[in-house]
């Protein structure tokens, strides 16, 4: 996706670009009252982990970090061995979205497959491993997928499952990026545990869904969680306070709040669809599985959208708009009401 256009007064870019929910910034100051252990080493690490482990699963190992792409970098890293690579939609966030940071920094290549609607089908694996059968290439050792997907859809279980029972044959390991974990789970009305069971390791994203910076490593494979946190600190992704990360996730843990956000994205996504379908001249190119839209418009309509609201256009002529937990009714009522006018 190119740039968010702009300036504007009204942002359906980025759930990146909501503000952190009230109960967050709550939880940071409450915090931030006197000193605590460093490192990890207090209550409210220990809090939020194990509201992780209630979530994923008791195997499951969390491990706190600053953002998403530590999560994709450390979780891999954790994952591979000498000389393996990794198997991947070619339009994954890790493969076009973060500057090359898993080859950069891991030094493994991303080897890239067709993934219609942005998610991975075991064939299309299997298409990977048949090029890669000696020393001359890179050996796959690991698959990667996006939940939900870069293009907003989500894999359902049985998808997960097929993925997971070619990862079995082939002897892969399966990583999930999370980023928008909560609005698959919020989709597929499952519990993150019935995710989280098909992955070695996956991230669960919270930036996204109203915290202000923290993101979850989720280690289920028990060798994998073993050297995690050691990797963890040679890249650099250790809090000394951790307690302002941890405050974060716990506040979304608390009452469900995570995925009440999630579900109310969701829902706006869905709104502002099946409004936008109403209208002539329009098309929506992705099902609208999660808190993204995507839309063929009118370049009336486009140039319209430009001067007032902040949103992508791709290359293509796709419009993205995404909504987060603090999108409300009126926001998408008034954005159909601008596209609408444009076209009259």
């Amino acid at each position: 996706m190119n740039r968010p256009t702009g300036p504007a007064r009204e942002d359906f870019a980025s759930d990146n670009h909501a503000s952190a929910h009230p109960a967050v910034l709550a939880a940071i100051g409450a915090a931030a009252r006197g000193p605590a252990p460093a490192y990890g080493g207090d209550r409210w690490t220990a809090a939020a982990e194990a509201g992780l482990r209630d979530l994923a699963g008791p195997a499951a190992v969390p491990l706190l970090l600053f953002n998403g792409t530590a999560a994709n970098v450390l979780g891999l890293s954790a994952l591979l061995g000498p000389g393996d690579a990794i198997v991947c939609a070619d339009n994954a966030h890790f493969a076009v979205d973060e500057c090359g940071a898993v080859e950069a920094m891991l030094g493994r290549k991303l080897l890239l497959a067709p993934a219609p609607h942005g998610k991975l089908t075991p064939a299309a694996i299997e298409d990977v491993l048949k090029r890669c059968t000696d020393v001359r290439t890179p050996r796959p050792s690991t698959v990667a997928i996006t939940q939900a997907t870069e293009l907003g859809t989500c894999y359902s279980l049985e998808e997960l499952a097929a993925l997971r029972d070619l990862c079995d044959r082939e002897r892969l390991r399966l990583y999930l990026d999370g980023a928008r974990l909560a609005n698959a789970v919020a989709h597929l009305g499952c519990k993150v545990d019935d995710i989280a069971r098909f992955a070695d390791a996956l991230s669960f994203g919270f930036t996204k869904n109203g915290a202000l910076g923290a993101d979850a490593l989720l280690l289920m494979t028990p060798g994998v969680a073993e050297r995690a946190p050691y990797l963890r600190r040679q890249q650099a992704q250790l809090a000394s306070k951790m307690r302002f990360l941890a405050a974060q996730v716990s506040a979304l843990l608390d009452g469900e709040l995570w995925l009440d956000n999630a579900r109310s994205a969701n829902g706006m996504a869905a709104r502002l669809a099946a409004d936008l379908e109403g209208l002539p001249g329009l098309r929506l190119t992705q099902p609208v599985q999660s808190n993204a839209v995507f839309v063929e418009l009118p370049p009336a309509a486009t140039n319209s959208l430009r001067e007032r609201w902040t949103c992508y256009l791709s290359p293509d002529g796709v419009t993205r708009l995404m909504t987060s937990y603090a999108t409300g009714r009126a926001d998408v009522s008034e954005l159909v009401a601008e596209v609408s006018a444009s076209l009259t």
